[in-house]
């Protein structure tokens, strides 16, 4: 038999051993809820069990860098969000090519972010959180997952757009989420811009003053909350997206795959509704398409940082 056919059969029978899908930005963050609705489903798919694991640290990047430097054969997989397309434009220094190093195989979810302030900054509006960083240009802080993060491209797009100058307060490596919305219910930053799922039971208890959130449509999860075009942001529309990722070199058959696979499982009412409650909609491309998009989200990022520092 040729190596060609032999490595048909290995892409027909893949999976023949267990998956992981390695998640970077910590346990009860968006990318890890989805991957641990995802792995279950896949897992009975394919007849093989579906890990998740958690890799946080290095500004959400040591995830990225683990797949990076894993064997391109299928069997580690990568869940990030939006992030890793807009690292690309912000970060140099990486330890790998967010873009070339990867095979963006499907997208997943779409959601808003919600942008809050802490109760102890006394901001309820986006009019009142432009008039208080305008009265004290680069005095205010925001919280943020780390540079190229949709957190922090969010903020940036809304600053610069709403001229205001801010800084931006980098999270502690361990769990990043969970730091910056700490920080910004202590009153350590004044405003964050995250994933609805996180914030809400910070909104529910009184800690976290939701201003607005940054899709074209509001929330199903925060009805009354407006999103930021009707607060007088013109146009403003920034989800947070979620994907899966291999890394390049994995065989095409893999990746197809991977692609249709992960397609029928978003598909099932079971997990459609899951993702309906945790106030996101499913996104629904081929893998050429979702590779196209990828690339695409990156030139914005480019686009936004020479608006924004020349």
């Amino acid at each position: 038999m040729t190596h060609a056919a032999n490595s048909s059969a290995l892409e027909r029978d893949y999976p023949t051993e267990s998956v992981h899908i390695i998640e970077p930005f910590g346990l009860g963050g968006g990318p890890d809820l989805l991957a641990r609705a995802l792995a279950p489903r896949l897992s009975e798919l394919w007849g093989q069990p579906v890990r998740v694991q958690n890799s946080p640290g290095a500004g959400a990047t040591a995830g990225p860098a683990q797949v990076a430097n894993a064997p391109p054969d299928g069997y580690t997989l990568l869940i990030n969000t939006s992030a890793q397309a807009y690292s690309a434009a912000f970060l140099k220094n990486l330890p790998y090519d967010p873009l070339k190093d990867f095979i963006p195989v499907a997208p997943l979810t779409s959601q808003p972010y919600v942008l809050v302030a802490g109760r102890p900054a006394g901001i309820t509006t986006v009019r009142e959180l432009i008039a208080a960083a305008k009265a004290k240009p680069g005095e205010l802080k925001f919280g943020s997952t780390g540079p190229g993060t949709g957190t922090h491209l969010g903020v940036v797009k809304l600053n610069l757009i709403a001229g205001m100058k801010a800084v931006d307060v980098p999270p502690q490596p361990t769990d990043a989420i969970a730091d910056i919305i700490a920080r910004t219910i202590e009153g350590h930053t004044t405003y964050v811009m995250a994933p609805i799922s996180i914030t809400l039971p910070q909104i529910r208890a009184g800690n976290l003053l939701p201003l607005a959130v940054t899709t074209a449509r509001r929330s199903t999860l925060l009805p009354e909350v407006p999103t930021l075009a009707e607060t007088g942001i013109v146009g403003f529309d920034f989800p947070i997206w979620y994907g899966m990722w291999v890394r390049a070199g994995t065989a095409t058959g893999v990746v197809d795959k991977l692609s249709e696979d992960i397609g029928c499982v978003l598909a099932m009412p079971d997990l459609r509704g899951w993702i309906t409650k945790h106030g996101g909609e499913a996104m629904v491309m081929t893998q050429p398409e979702f590779a196209r998009f990828v690339q695409s989200e990156s030139e914005g990022a480019v686009g936004l940082i020479k608006s924004a520092w020349g």
